[in-house]
């Protein structure tokens, strides 16, 4: 295995791809606590600072943008420098979040202290997500999966003793408390992590590409994310990566308001909880699920094939639930089916970016398909809001949703599919021009 001169790890100081993908896994299963334990702290905070709930829940605004548009930046350092550094640093700044957050006695400063949380989170999952895809274009589609389904899941396992914590001992040491420990965990994590050296492949990588070509479209070049947005294709995955990420995020974001809007909100279904929080339970399962089975999926019938289907799906639930909401029981099924078909976007998304433009910028590359969902969240949450004030109805907001999605699945097969087929034959031209010495426009303009 050839070292390039600008590693910053000796080839006998990286561990295993399999050991650094579980190291990626707990990394991202440390941080998702920022966003989906949030909610759980927001009363005690507007008790405590004397603020509107308004005026808290832009502390979560203020993350969200942080987290997702600060992460082509960083994920260039990740690409320049390595995985390790970066996520340590993301690791400290994901403590400092929480712990600082806990010591806020004004919303100012509450605001500064989660916005740090914010960047460090955005630091960890582009760059968790970003080195599964180099390790892994033999399973690309899986792995990214099991990387990404760690943070929609994560919250799973911390969510009872945080929720017991708060009740024993106030929010603010419930933020430091867990603020030290997920930044340890990230800390000890990241020390697992380093990129390939250059040049490296996979175990009979050669065998492998050919069965994997046969399958999903993979460029023979790298594209660095100059090149990249000189690509049609890379507009193409950011608008249907816009309007699939709505969808989702609406159901994130207005599943409370909806379930009261219908009365569904206070009844009890099973296990002695509502339909409110078994569906809220059942939906963050099925969101982390999604994503290495959609991920594994695809990398068998192909990506654009695989999006196709999901969202195919995805309409159909959106309008089951839309006839049957007031109906508790399928109120709690039907948001799940919704999640388990939407939460894939976050496995096939990075795994077609890096199938489309290689390896060595695909931290940096995936970071500017990932603002996406930034664009996303203004739609579906103070637009889905204002849609629903202005009409007293979620049935407009439920068809703009069924609408993105059967548009972006169609948009997967009859546009994205032949123009990537486009962008791997024009690579393979400019890798075989390269081969013979001759001048050549990495990646053309397909």
């Amino acid at each position: 295995m050839a070292v390039s001169p600008t590693s910053l790890i000796h080839p006998s100081r990286i561990p295993n791809r399999w050991v650094q993908l579980i190291a990626g896994i707990i990394a991202m299963m440390a941080i998702a606590n920022l966003q989906y334990a949030w909610t759980l702290f927001t009363k005690p905070i507007q008790a405590h600072l004397h603020v509107t709930l308004v005026a808290v829940q832009w502390t979560f605004t203020l993350f969200v943008a942080l987290e997702t548009w600060l992460v082509p930046f960083e994920g260039y350092l990740v690409d320049r420098i390595g995985p390790r550094l970066m996520l340590g640093a993301g690791a400290v700044l994901v403590g400092l979040g929480w712990v600082g957050a806990g010591r806020a006695e004004t919303i100012g400063s509450l605001y500064f202290w989660y916005g740090v949380g914010g960047i460090g989170a955005g630091i960890v999952y582009g760059g968790a997500i970003g080195n599964a895809l180099k390790w892994f274009p033999d399973h690309r589609g899986l792995c990214v999966g099991l990387t990404a389904g760690a943070f929609g899941i994560g919250t799973a396992t911390t969510i009872a003793p945080i929720a017991a914590m708060l009740k024993s001992s106030g929010y603010q040491h419930t933020f430091i408390f867990w603020g030290i420990v997920q930044g340890v965990v990230v800390l000890a994590a990241s020390l697992f992590l380093a990129r390939p050296p250059v040049g490296w492949t996979p175990p009979n990588w050669k065998a492998k590409q050919a069965k994997i070509k046969g399958k999903v479209n993979t460029s023979a070049i790298e594209m660095t994310p100059w090149q990249v947005l000189r690509q049609p294709s890379f507009y193409i995955i950011y608008v249907m990566m816009t309007m699939l990420a709505f969808g989702g995020l609406v159901v994130t974001a207005q599943l409370n308001p909806m379930a009261s809007s219908y009365h569904v909100d206070n009844v009890v279904v099973a296990f002695g909880m509502t339909a409110l929080v078994l569906a809220i339970t059942v939906d963050r399962l099925l969101n982390g699920l999604t994503r290495p089975f959609w991920g594994w999926v695809s990398d068998n019938i192909g990506r654009e094939n695989a999006i196709f289907i999901a969202f195919v799906l995805e309409a159909i639930a959106v309008y089951a639930l839309l006839q049957l909401i007031n109906r508790p029981v399928w109120f709690v099924a039907l948001s799940g089916l919704c999640f388990f078909a939407w939460g894939n976007i976050f496995s096939l998304f990075p795994a077609i970016t890096g199938d489309l433009y290689g390896n060595k910028w695909a931290t940096t590359n995936y970071g500017m398909v990932y603002t996406a969902k930034g664009v996303a969240a203004a739609f579906a949450g103070p637009g889905a809001a204002w849609l629903f004030a202005k009409t007293g109805s979620w049935t407009k907001v439920f068809w703009a949703m069924i609408i993105c999605d059967l548009i972006a699945a169609f948009m997967a097969l009859l546009w994205l599919k032949p123009l990537a087929a486009r962008v791997v034959r024009k690579s393979e031209q400019s890798a075989s021009l390269a081969d013979t010495g001759a001048p050549v426009k990495a990646g053309g303009t397909a």
